[in-house]
């Protein structure tokens, strides 16, 4: 029976606030450029502030939003959390990049957010997800295609190296709701229309 206490419920809120710290938004308002929501693509990812700012600014906003992702993953597995509940803070935080409460709810794909939630709960499957992504990339120079291929790979993955059925679950609501928020790239992709500047 999974037991729910005060510090659960308190680490998964703080989860769910970090993940709502858009650093795209943030880092294109310190810089002066415009929301990221509102030129591009729409998406305040990295790719769509590559467009806006630069290399620069678009790996600041990578590296933060898969720190973002591993920081409150790790903290609460070094504080003994089971792996349920390590991948129930994996969920929140990347809740909280899709659905920010900061910024009106409005957030991004959670690409990167997500990858550091898998790092944290299991360096092997965050590896082998990483893995897939630079695989696919590597051949179609689509980051979208990556993103969803490695993304549906990732409950397959899961089966032989997570050690439990709930975190499982939620490795695979995770994905799900990851590959969802790409219906844009899909449609794209299978139009033929997708470039390698799609994907955030």
């Amino acid at each position: 029976m999974l037991v729910i206490s005060t510090l659960h419920i308190a680490a998964i809120v703080a989860a769910y606030l970090i993940g709502s710290l858009s650093s795209a938004i943030i880092l294109c308002k310190l810089a002066g450029l415009p929301d990221p929501r509102s030129e591009g693509s729409g998406n305040p990812g990295a790719t769509n502030v590559l467009r806006i700012g630069g290399k620069k600014l678009a790996v600041m906003v990578l590296f933060i939003d898969v720190v973002k992702g591993v920081l409150p993953v790790a903290i609460v597995g070094m504080a003994g959390f089971n792996l349920t509940w390590v991948a129930a803070t994996a969920f929140a935080v990347f809740l909280g990049h899709l659905y920010p409460v900061f910024f009106q709810f409005k957030g991004g794909k959670g690409v990167a957010t997500a990858l550091g939630g898998f790092l944290a709960l299991s360096p092997s499957l965050g590896g082998a997800i990483l893995l897939s992504w630079l695989v696919v990339f590597f051949i179609s120079r689509i980051s979208s295609l990556s993103a969803i291929i490695a993304a549906s790979l990732a409950p397959l993955y899961s089966v032989w190296l997570i050690n439990s059925l709930e975190a499982r679950w939620i490795i695979f609501v995770m994905t799900t709701m990851l590959i969802i928020r790409h219906k844009s790239n899909i449609k794209r992709l299978l139009l033929g229309e997708e470039s390698n500047l799609k994907q955030d």
